[in-house]
């Protein structure tokens, strides 16, 4: 179960990983802001600062659980798993977040958010689930 814990924990960073990518570096592209985050041009000025900052909670997200994997795998088993239990359950209850504002249709349409919600708290149940079996 350890390792199901390992592999979930570095699919859920590379969500995260992902999202910074999107928000902090690409959102003004047509294809991220409309295509992935459903929000129109004549809103990235608005929403710009609030994707830039939140692309940036995702990439300390996803760096820190990489790094509780890595230290894990190199002995320093407290220390990383403490790590890998933190970030996880912070990246699960995110993504349960997520989805009670697409249940509330908060900024689009109920339904529209349910995907991400699921990306960003899946894996890292999974992780979560793992560690507390195995």
């Amino acid at each position: 179960m350890i390792v199901v814990a390992q592999i979930a924990t570095l699919l859920a960073a590379g969500v995260h990983l992902l999202a910074f990518v999107w928000e902090s570096l690409l959102f003004r592209r047509p294809s991220v802001h409309e295509g992935i985050f459903r929000i129109p041009g004549s809103d990235v000025p608005a929403a710009h600062l609030w994707a830039f900052n939140v692309g940036f909670y995702n990439l300390f997200l996803g760096s820190g659980a990489v790094a509780g994997v890595v230290l894990w795998w190199s002995g320093h088993d407290t220390p990383g798993r403490t790590l890998v239990v933190y970030t996880c359950l912070f990246m699960f209850l995110a993504g349960l977040a997520l989805g009670v504002s697409d249940r509330l249709a908060l900024s689009r349409q109920r339904g529209d958010g349910v995907v991400g919600a699921l990306s960003q708290s899946g894996p890292p149940l999974v992780a979560l689930i793992a560690l507390a079996i195995g």
